[in-house]
């Protein structure tokens, strides 16, 4: 079962600047160590639907950083290459990518089968906000990405799985809102049962929502 979470943003600014986003990362990530999980699977947006080994490389050269993780060729999407650096070298049981058009339905499926794969599951969640916060953002300014960022931020704070697993799908892209599949996830991961969740940072500085959290059982 899922005994801990923690939500990170995807984007590459959080490996090499905005400290204290970082340092909220780096917070939430111990928060999972600190549980002892024995199953510990990252979680991110991507194209496409697809499933990589624990030790896959990645890296941000595409995006013109000059960081790679892991042996091998860089095949892990932006999502995952960013968990794999925010986790300084340690690697998961597996890493996971879900297509940022992927159906509610089968996110929730996806995390119900994540969540079986150990007695005590530990996800990394990589997710963002929404990308229409601000005149600054790169999608379209939205007066409705605000109050949806802020449903999310609030779930995310309060351990709500429901509230995640209640995002309209259609909403979200309109809002870019790339995080949606991933949070989707972790609500099919938590199924029914309760956690205390803790919000360690929230900031758009860019237009585009960024928060770290945790989730404790």
């Amino acid at each position: 079962m899922l005994v801990a979470a923690a939500v990170c943003p995807s984007t590459p600014l959080v490996v090499l600047g905005m400290p204290e986003l970082r340092s909220a990362c780096r917070s939430a990530i111990a928060a999972v160590r600190e549980a002892r999980p024995d199953t510990l699977i990252v979680v991110g947006g991507a194209e496409a639907t697809r499933s990589y080994e624990g030790s896959a490389a990645g890296t941000l050269r595409p995006w013109g950083l000059d960081r790679t993780v892991g042996q091998g060729e860089p095949v892990l999407p932006l999502s995952l290459t960013v968990a794999r650096l925010l986790l300084s070298g340690e690697e998961p049981a597996s890493l996971h990518a879900v297509a940022f058009d992927a159906t509610t339905a089968g996110c929730l499926a996806l995390g119900e089968s994540l969540g079986g794969r150990g007695e005590r599951v530990a996800l990394l969640v990589m997710a963002d906000g929404s990308a229409c916060l601000s005149p600054r953002a790169p999608g379209k300014h939205d007066e409705a990405a605000g109050p949806y960022n802020e449903m999310i931020v609030k779930a995310v704070g309060g351990g709500d799985a429901a509230a995640l697993a209640g995002l309209d799908a259609a909403e979200a892209d309109r809002l870019w809102v790339s995080g949606r599949p991933a949070l989707q996830v972790l609500a099919g991961a938590a199924g029914g049962r309760a956690y205390r969740g803790r919000l360690l940072a929230a900031a758009a500085p860019y237009g585009v929502g960024y928060l770290a959290g945790a989730w404790l059982a």
